[in-house]
């Protein structure tokens, strides 16, 4: 058998290499992955590419990295925006750990409205992308934070801690480092159950759950999902309830569709809709929860091992513009593109939309592991026609070729 054309072989030789490191067989790494041991084989020998992203997280998570580690995404050093979001992580993470609500803090902080202010220079950051200003401002932001919930505003501190660590959790998802999202997401939750908001407890939740999808414990982040939905059910008539509630419901149909349950996963996006259709489009606690929104999720959703053409179908429809972020809006534009070179025949599109996506969030763009693959198909099929030089350009900016 020949060698899919576009499957980078590079990829099936960083997993052997890891499974033979660990002294494994393909049957017993396949079983951990839950995938045949014959795909698997497959994929080691180059036949066939790990280029769903839900397969080479549970293959990552098989062999406990991070799937960034298995497509060898190598942040460019010409990119220094890029490469300064990745080396803002290590601060990230102590100043993570150093926020532990069960130590007494030390030192002062400045007033708490100058933090207040942080806050939302950071979720501006976080909502386009920013990610090098993010892990640069988080740090001694989170630090300070913590040091006023031992003061007199406590309660608007762990609120404010609750939002600097949710913010802290997705920039580091984003960046590829799932198991610092995972810390930063327990950070939130535990500052929203010290503030006793059952709807700041509900968002720490979802916040959670994403992190633990992005590890691979698909099983864990649909607990927690539905664990909180019950709980919300609790409490009707707060602000915040519904857009939180169908934020669950969004995670609960990512969550479900990772665990192969299409039809569940469907259900999910089915209520969150229905909500969406009440709330209309917001942005409460930096979620965007609205129709636009779940036409997105529905996307991202739908385009590993979905239906391609139902995501175009999608995308044709729905005016992304309408959720003023980034963060949201390259979603948008990259599941798209994947879509629709999944499909074949509309490749001109599919790297148009690319190249939107990489203008929008360049260091989101330049770091996502699940475009790797599709860019070198595009770019692979480029080749024999015109056009290819804009993608060629982006496929260096990544480091793919």
């Amino acid at each position: 058998m020949a060698p899919r054309r576009g499957t980078d072989p590079g990829v099936g030789e960083r997993i052997r290499a890891r499974r033979l490191g660990r002294g494994w067989s393909v049957r017993f790494a396949a079983s951990r992955a839950g995938v045949s041991h014959a795909t698997w084989s497959r994929i080691e020998r180059g036949l066939q590419g790990a280029d769903n992203r839900f397969m080479l997280a549970d293959i990552a998570g098989a062999l406990e990295c991070a799937p960034v580690d298995l497509v060898g995404v190598v942040v460019p050093a010409s990119d220094r925006a890029t490469a300064a979001a990745r080396g803002g992580v290590l601060g990230l993470r102590r100043a993570l750990i150093d926020i532990d609500l069960s130590e007494a803090p030390a030192g002062s902080a400045p007033p708490l409205a100058e933090l207040k202010r942080t806050v939302a220079l950071v979720e501006a950051l976080h909502q386009a992308c920013d990610y090098a200003g993010a892990t640069q401002v988080l740090p001694g932001l989170l630090r300070d934070l913590h040091t006023e919930t031992a003061g007199p505003d406590h309660v608007e501190a762990l609120r404010l801690l609750c939002d600097a660590a949710s913010n802290a959790s997705s920039v580091l998802r984003s960046l590829g480092f799932p198991a610092d999202a995972w810390l930063g997401a327990e950070r939130c939750r535990d500052a929203a159950e010290a503030s006793g908001d059952p709807v700041l407890r509900g968002h720490a939740a979802y916040i959670l759950a994403r992190a633990s999808i992005a590890c691979g414990s698909h099983q864990r982040g649909q607990t927690i999902a539905e664990r909180a939905v019950n709980q919300l059910e609790q409490h009707r008539g707060r602000p915040g309830r519904p857009e939180t509630l169908g934020s669950l419901h969004l995670v609960a149909a990512l969550a479900s569709r990772c665990r192969d349950r299409i039809d569940d996963s469907r259900e999910w996006l089915t209520e969150a809709a229905v909500l969406a259709r009440r709330t209309g489009e917001t942005n409460t606690m930096g979620m965007f929860f609205g129709p636009t929104n779940v036409d997105i999720w529905r996307m991202s959703i739908e385009v590993d091992d979905g239906d391609p053409g139902l995501v175009v179908e999608i995308a044709q429809r729905t005016d992304a513009a309408k959720i003023p972020a980034g963060v949201r809006q390259v979603f948008y534009y990259a599941d798209t593109a994947r879509a629709l070179a999944r499909i074949g025949g509309r490749d001109r599109e599919a790297i148009r939309y690319l190249l939107t996506a990489e203008r929008i969030a360049p260091q989101h763009v330049r770091t996502a592991a699940e475009l790797i693959e599709p860019i070198r198909v595009l770019l692979d099929r480029s080749r024999r026609q015109a056009g290819g030089s804009e993608l060629r350009g982006l496929s260096e900016r990544m480091q793919t070729s």
